[in-house]
């Protein structure tokens, strides 16, 4: 009985202005990213319109070396580990410490 005691006529009224509100949302926020991407494209336009200096197409030998380099140090690289722990052994342990050693184990 408690489906009857539901006022049907209002939460079809929400549902619908709940529906509407999110799809006017998505809309306007479809207009605003277009709006984003005509302001940024103006700028973008402006900026690759500067002059751009032009290089040669040759590369010296300092450059080859550099670059031959890094790539070398690039795939080459690796870790250098021995699988063996090292702890290292304190054995000037101090009254004070001892007595703090046992206050953490109770």
């Amino acid at each position: 009985m408690m489906i009857l005691a539901v006022n049907w006529g209002n939460a079809a009224m929400i549902a619908l202005i709940s529906f509407s509100l999110v799809f006017f949302t998505l809309v306007l926020l479809i207009y605003v990213l277009k709006l984003f991407g005509v302001i940024f494209a103006s700028k973008k336009e402006s900026v690759a319109a500067a002059p751009v200096k032009a290089s040669s197409d040759e590369i010296s030998d300092e450059e080859v070396a550099a670059i031959a380099m890094a790539v070398n140090l690039f795939f080459n690289r690796h870790d250098e580990e021995s699988d063996v722990l090292t702890f290292r052994q304190n054995h000037d342990v101090s009254a004070w410490q001892v007595r703090n050693i046992h206050k953490q184990l109770k």
